[in-house]
Protein backbone atom coordinates (compact mmCIF):
# COMPACT_ATOMS: atom_id res chain seq x y z
CA UNK A 1 0.00 0.00 0.00
CA UNK A 2 1.37 3.56 -1.11
CA UNK A 3 -0.19 6.88 0.60
CA UNK A 4 0.10 9.53 -2.47
CA UNK A 5 -0.78 13.41 -2.10
CA UNK A 6 -1.66 15.36 -4.74
CA UNK A 7 0.33 17.59 -7.36
CA UNK A 8 -1.03 20.44 -9.33
CA UNK A 9 0.73 20.04 -12.68
CA UNK A 10 2.44 23.13 -13.83
CA UNK A 11 3.78 22.37 -16.97
CA UNK A 12 3.22 19.47 -19.74
CA UNK A 13 6.17 18.49 -22.61
CA UNK A 14 4.92 15.64 -24.19
CA UNK A 15 4.22 13.12 -22.20
CA UNK A 16 5.76 14.54 -19.15
CA UNK A 17 4.47 16.67 -16.85
CA UNK A 18 6.22 19.36 -14.11
CA UNK A 19 4.35 18.53 -10.58
CA UNK A 20 4.38 20.62 -7.79
CA UNK A 21 3.83 19.94 -4.13
CA UNK A 22 4.58 22.89 -2.37
CA UNK A 23 7.53 24.67 -3.66
CA UNK A 24 8.62 20.79 -4.49
CA UNK A 25 9.20 20.22 -8.00
CA UNK A 26 9.55 16.85 -9.90
CA UNK A 27 8.96 15.43 -13.27
CA UNK A 28 6.44 12.83 -13.66
CA UNK A 29 5.24 10.60 -16.67
CA UNK A 30 1.82 10.65 -18.26
CA UNK A 31 1.84 7.15 -20.25
CA UNK A 32 -0.13 5.32 -17.93
CA UNK A 33 -3.21 7.80 -17.62
CA UNK A 34 -5.74 7.27 -19.94
CA UNK A 35 -6.77 10.36 -19.90
CA UNK A 36 -5.64 13.92 -20.71
CA UNK A 37 -4.16 16.28 -18.33
CA UNK A 38 -4.01 19.73 -18.40
CA UNK A 39 -2.01 22.25 -16.70
CA UNK A 40 -3.84 23.23 -13.37
CA UNK A 41 -4.88 19.50 -12.91
CA UNK A 42 -3.68 18.00 -10.04
CA UNK A 43 -2.10 14.21 -10.23
CA UNK A 44 -0.58 11.72 -8.04
CA UNK A 45 2.52 9.99 -8.89
CA UNK A 46 4.04 6.83 -8.20
CA UNK A 47 7.52 5.62 -8.67
CA UNK A 48 7.70 8.94 -11.55
CA UNK A 49 4.17 7.79 -13.23
CA UNK A 50 1.13 9.31 -12.63
CA UNK A 51 -1.08 7.33 -12.05
CA UNK A 52 -4.67 9.26 -11.70
CA UNK A 53 -5.89 12.08 -12.96
CA UNK A 54 -7.49 14.75 -10.13
CA UNK A 55 -9.27 17.74 -10.77
CA UNK A 56 -8.39 20.94 -9.30
CA UNK A 57 -11.32 21.03 -7.24
CA UNK A 58 -10.79 17.42 -5.65
CA UNK A 59 -7.33 18.32 -5.49
CA UNK A 60 -7.57 21.11 -3.30
CA UNK A 61 -10.02 19.14 -1.25
CA UNK A 62 -7.79 16.31 -0.59
CA UNK A 63 -4.59 18.79 0.20
CA UNK A 64 -7.09 21.02 2.63
CA UNK A 65 -8.10 17.22 4.60
CA UNK A 66 -4.52 16.38 5.02
CA UNK A 67 -3.83 19.83 6.63
CA UNK A 68 -6.93 19.06 8.54
CA UNK A 69 -5.96 15.28 9.78
CA UNK A 70 -2.01 16.66 10.71
CA UNK A 71 -3.47 19.33 13.05
CA UNK A 72 -5.50 17.05 14.87
CA UNK A 73 -2.75 14.60 14.55
CA UNK A 74 -0.61 17.56 15.93
CA UNK A 75 -2.99 18.79 18.68
CA UNK A 76 -3.48 14.81 19.94
CA UNK A 77 0.31 14.42 20.02
CA UNK A 78 0.53 17.94 22.43
CA UNK A 79 2.16 17.49 25.47
CA UNK A 80 -0.08 18.32 28.39
CA UNK A 81 0.80 21.96 29.73
CA UNK A 82 0.88 22.85 33.22
CA UNK A 83 -3.15 23.83 33.70
CA UNK A 84 -4.58 21.31 31.80
CA UNK A 85 -7.29 19.35 33.19
CA UNK A 86 -9.99 17.02 32.09
CA UNK A 87 -9.43 13.89 29.46
CA UNK A 88 -6.26 12.58 30.94
CA UNK A 89 -4.28 16.13 30.64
Amino acid sequence: MCLAAPGRVIAIAGNEATVDYGGVRTSARLDALGEPVAVGDYVLVHTGFAIRRLSPEDGEETLRLFDELLASLQEVARPPRAGDVGEGR
